[in-house]
């Protein structure tokens, strides 16, 4: 066990015994009727711990060109550490058997009508990825200290479907993160209070 996965483990158990009021996410002007989806928030075990992105490509129907984390729909039968696993197994070839899962956290709902799980894990510092090239343009590690910095999270609003919606934005060396992918590290800075342990 590492100490890395230690840390977290106590910090997100620790974190998830309270409940918390204003977690981000869209439910407000989503849809009713949600669809679930599971993201895995993989975490770089090293003394500098990163949290692996990708870039989604152009041509996409589908946020083309965001900052992401590997996930996408939970499929029939699957829970939401499996879903988050085999999607990311199949968009950066992310090999489960080196994953090790800390938990899920507060799921986002989505104005597009999806209920998204974060699932947090640690993963070894050298994994090598292979992007499937239809769902990833390119992959980059962003600090996890930074990306859990509140001071570096900034809330403002953009037009959405005819109205003003609230956001969270984190830009890290030119990668501007944003919306839902923002929005799980604002809600999992508020549960691992990483930077004042």
């Amino acid at each position: 066990m590492s100490a890395l996965y230690d840390r977290l483990k106590a910090s997100f158990d620790e974190g998830h015994r309270i409940e918390l009021q204003g977690l981000c996410d869209e439910r407000e002007y989503a849809p009713r009727e949600t669809r679930p989806a599971a993201v895995l928030i993989a975490v770089t075990d090293r003394p500098d711990p990163g949290v692996i992105f990708l870039h989604r490509p152009d041509r996409m129907r589908a946020h083309p060109g965001q900052v992401a984390f590997p996930g996408g729909n939970i499929d029939p039968g699957e829970d939401v550490v499996t879903a988050a696993l085999r999607e990311a197994h199949e968009e950066l070839a992310i090999d489960a058997s080196g994953v090790r899962v800390v938990g899920a956290s507060d799921p986002f709902v989505s104005l597009s009508g999806y209920s998204i799980t974060p699932v947090l894990a640690v993963v070894a510092p050298d994994l090598l990825f292979s992007p499937n090239t239809s769902e990833v343009a390119s992959w980059f590690e962003a600090p996890l200290s930074f990306l859990l910095d509140p001071a570096n999270h900034r809330y403002t609003e953009v037009e959405e479907q005819g109205r003003m919606q609230p956001i969270v934005e984190i830009e890290w060396e030119g990668h501007l993160i944003w919306g839902i992918s923002a929005g799980l590290l604002a809600n999992l800075s508020r549960r691992l209070s990483w930077n004042t342990r």
